[in-house]
């Protein structure tokens, strides 16, 4: 609903709002205004203010007659770029003024003045537009504007000084060229639109630009004017928040004495960014590029603004190898249809008395259409442009021209929608009707025109790298886009193929303040220094970045760890006590070796059952025993390998069954040592002990074991259980109790049971006997004791797969401590002391 809202006031006050006085004083304060470059009379007469020269002429200061007034020096080069802006304006004016379908039967005019690229020489020229340089009654002021509107400057601070004076006569001024994002506040430039976008756009572009290259750490270097001050305050703001850091921001004027460049040039020189970004005009840039030259300054990436990043004049000269690889934005070029064939035209023979058609010429063809005294080739006026190429003659990048051509196209327009409402041409004298004027036209080539609230277009621009040809000239390559009407992300593209150019057509620097932080490392930033300065510090344990300068490191999550770079997350290892461990391989060896054993043992004893020896032993309690120690040996086997919820239900209820029966058989021996010894009185009226009363204690004690793990198994039985806790590199694969009241009450029967024997044991362990079986039953529970009360420290605080290992360690230190205390000495005199295996013997009688 904005597309064109504020060019409808184009021509709200064209012929001003002040009397004739008010004119004349302000004519009388700025002085003379000077004669236009080129003219032509018209209907309507539209300004042109562009900077054909860059010098000012300085008139000798006598303090004794009125100083003449400033002029642009004759004496310094033509800009053959500026030129062809003006014939632009002239080539777009001749072509309205032959159409029959705009502005039929009313002609335009035109005035083009020399703003010099000065403020103070652009104020004079639109002093120039506004009265025209009649003189009346010694007055060099008339009291009616002489234009209708304004197109130019080609500087943003020109511009705004001409605002100054036309705005109080609220003349509109179209600029192809002044960017300066200042220039939008319609609050104070009511009167002010651009065919060009507004910088604040192309500052930001180029913040995205060098984020998207990876130069974090760049240098700038600013026209000390409106525009270089305002774009680089955006391109700082806008590369702050993309993560790119100033490493110095340096000011230079064109009126700057040599010793203030050279310093800005040295300053450059000596950092360490390889990237430059020059946010300059045309004036300062090759003020700069002299200096450069100089100095030999080479090496640097040049990241230049709108101004001067299509300049075809500063690829031509000496500084292509300076600028060769350039990177900048600017707006797409176009085609304009004749003006090739308008500008090979110009001669001076159009205008044999006008001193620039003069200029240009020599200029062009490096002669004199006066006989020289010099010895100067003299110009015939015969020369054909056509065999010249320089920027006036070349068309083949026409983007700025294009702005001036669309600028003379928007006032042709509003005049003639203008007329287009009902009004006679004499409307032009009537300003209070044009309140309702807008612009919203296509070009022959296909472009829309129009503005937005702010009086600015719509901001594309191209992406231009300055690339050698084959033949070795200068070329522009579009190689990307922005187009800021997109969403945010979508703005900047690179094109296509041409993105090789960073691997063909130039060594693209690393411009950093820090090296890249490699995956494995965070940035750390540097006390004092920019963010963009920082040191790299290693992830920690658990932690890891999987790109390069990663701010912070991202903690891995529950069962994964970060591998030895800490770049990625692993899964963590798996810890258990398997076979195939050393550990592992040993005790399954320990265990197997104790089963072994203890079936040897059995062995022998049924070999010698029949002996005197085997029978005192209680020969069914003792192959009850060693029954009982080869589950026990065994059942540490259970404890070993991948924890499964079998194995884990298993290995407990079996540890405590087989020691609950080992124990109860013990216990069993213990008395009937006891009670046999005891019958022996005859005072003593104790019965025998029993075979069957044996089988029941063991029976009934076994059971009470067997109860206890069923309701441990059916209440909260074990579990595999993945302990992260423990240790955070790696999983400990453990069981979990499930219920640690159900795993200490089976430990804590078995605990009771040996109590019982040793108790028992100990008391009898003095009963006259030559072999007296307590006392090998005592000393094997005061092992056994000694096993598990130093297991339980040892169980509560060994880590890991180490916990398992106390545990199956404890199962066969006891289950040894068993079998060698209990049956050692028997297998001894079985084996080795046969002569003591007697009765006789036994019962001490010799």
């Amino acid at each position: 609903m904005f597309d064109c809202l504020y060019v409808m006031l184009l021509f709200v006050l064209l012929v001003g709002a002040f009397g004739a006085e008010e004119d004349t004083a302000l004519c009388e304060i700025l002085g003379s205004p000077e004669f236009p470059l080129l003219s032509k009379e018209g209907d309507i007469t539209i300004g042109g203010v562009f900077s054909i020269h860059s010098q000012i002429s300085s008139p000798p200061l006598t303090f004794t007659d009125a100083p003449e007034p400033l002029k642009c020096s004759r004496y310094c080069l033509i800009n053959f770029r500026e030129f062809r802006f003006a014939q632009t304006m002239m080539f777009a004016i001749e072509e309205i003024n032959n159409s029959s379908s705009l502005l039929p039967n009313i002609s335009i005019g035109y005035k083009i003045f020399d703003g010099c690229g000065s403020n103070l020489p652009s104020t004079r020229a639109v002093m120039g537009l506004i009265n025209g340089p009649e003189r009346t009654l010694e007055k060099t002021c008339s009291s009616h504007l002489s234009v209708h509107a304004i197109v130019g400057a080609s500087e943003s601070s020109s511009a705004i000084a001409m605002l100054q004076i036309s705005g109080i006569f609220q003349i509109p001024v179209i600029s192809h060229f002044a960017t300066c994002a200042c220039l939008s506040n319609k609050k104070e430039y009511p009167s002010f639109f651009r065919t060009i976008p507004s910088d604040y756009h192309q500052s930001r572009a180029l913040a995205k630009l060098v984020k998207h290259f990876g130069w974090t750490w760049v240098g700038a270097v600013r026209s000390d004017n409106d525009y270089g001050n305002n774009g680089m305050a955006t391109f700082i703001t806008a590369a702050s928040q993309e993560g790119v850091c100033i490493e110095y921001s340096e000011a230079i004027s064109r009126t700057d004495p040599s010793e203030q460049v050279t310093r800005v040039v040295r300053v450059i020189q000596s950092g360490s960014a390889r990237v430059l970004v020059a946010f300059l005009a045309q004036g300062e840039m090759e003020i700069l590029l002299e200096e450069a030259l100089k100095q030999n300054l080479t090496g640097l990436q040049w990241v230049g603004s709108e101004s001067w990043i299509t300049a075809g004049h500063l690829a031509t000269k000496g500084y292509s190898r300076i600028l060769t690889g350039s990177l900048g934005f600017t707006i797409r070029k176009s085609k304009i249809t004749g003006l090739r064939e308008f500008l090979l035209q110009v001669n001076p023979s159009q205008d044999p008395y006008n001193n620039l058609l003069r200029e240009f010429w020599e200029a062009t063809f490096g002669c004199s259409l006066q006989s020289s005294p010099h010895g100067q080739t003299q110009c015939s006026g015969s020369e054909r442009l056509q065999d010249i190429k320089n920027p006036f003659t070349d068309v083949s990048e026409l983007r700025i021209s294009n702005n001036v051509y669309k600028a003379v196209y928007a006032v042709a327009y509003a005049m003639h929608n203008m007329l287009k409402c009902g009004q006679s041409g004499e409307a032009v004298n009537h300003p209070d009707r044009l309140h309702e004027l807008y612009v919203n036209f296509t070009l022959q080539s296909g472009e829309r025109v129009y503005f937005d609230e702010n009086g600015d277009p719509t901001a594309t621009y191209e992406l231009v790298n300055w690339q050698r040809n084959q033949a070795g000239d200068i070329v522009f390559v579009a190689i990307g886009s922005y187009d800021a009407s997109l969403p945010n992300g979508k703005q900047f593209t690179m094109i296509g193929i041409n993105t090789t150019w960073a691997a063909e057509s130039l060594e693209r620097p690393q411009s950093v303040c820090s090296e890249s932080c490699l995956p494995g490392f965070r940035q750390a930033v540097i006390k004092g220094k920019p963010i963009c300065c920082f040191s790299c510090i290693a992830c920690a344990a658990g932690e890891i970045s999987n790109f390069s300068n990663s701010a912070e490191c991202s903690r891995c999550q529950l069962e994964y760890w970060s591998n030895e770079d800490h770049s990625q997350c692993v899964p963590k290892v798996i810890e258990f006590l398997s076979y195939g461990e050393t550990m592992g391989v040993l005790l399954t060896a320990f265990s197997l070796f104790g089963a072994s054993l203890t079936l040897v043992v059995s062995c022998v004893f049924f070999w010698f059952r029949h002996t005197p020896l085997v029978k005192a032993s209680n020969f069914e309690l003792s192959f009850l025993l060693l029954f009982s120690l080869t589950l026990c040996f065994l059942c540490s086997l259970t404890f070993i390998g991948r924890p499964s919820e079998w194995s884990c239900m298993l290995r407990h209820t079996a540890f405590g069954i087989t020691f609950a029966l080992c124990m109860s058989c013990i216990l069993a021996k213990t008395i009937a040592v006891v009670i046999a010894f005891k019958a022996k009185r005859p005072a003593n009226t104790v019965p025998q002990c029993s075979a069957p009363f044996q089988r029941t204690s063991v029976l009934s004690c076994t059971l009470l074991q067997v109860l206890v793990c069923l309701l441990w198994l059916t209440l909260a039985p074990p579990f595999p259980y993945k302990n992260t806790a423990h240790a955070t590199e790696r999983i400990i694969l453990e069981c979990d109790l499930g219920s640690p009241i159900g795993f200490w009450a089976v430990l804590g029967y078995i605990g009771l049971l040996a109590v019982l024997c040793f108790i028992l044991a100990f008391l009898a362990r003095k009963l006259p006997d030559n072999f007296n079986e307590a006392k090998f039953i005592t000393f094997s529970m005061l092992i056994f004791c000694a096993v598990w009360v130093t297991f339980i420290p040892a169980y509560v605080s060994s880590p890991g797969k180490f916990t398992v290992a106390v545990e199956i360690f404890a199962i066969l230190a006891s289950s040894f401590g068993l079998l060698f205390c209990i049956f050692a000495p028997k297998c001894y005199i079985l084996l080795l002391k046969p002569e003591k295996n007697t009765k006789k013997h036994m019962m001490g009688r010799n």
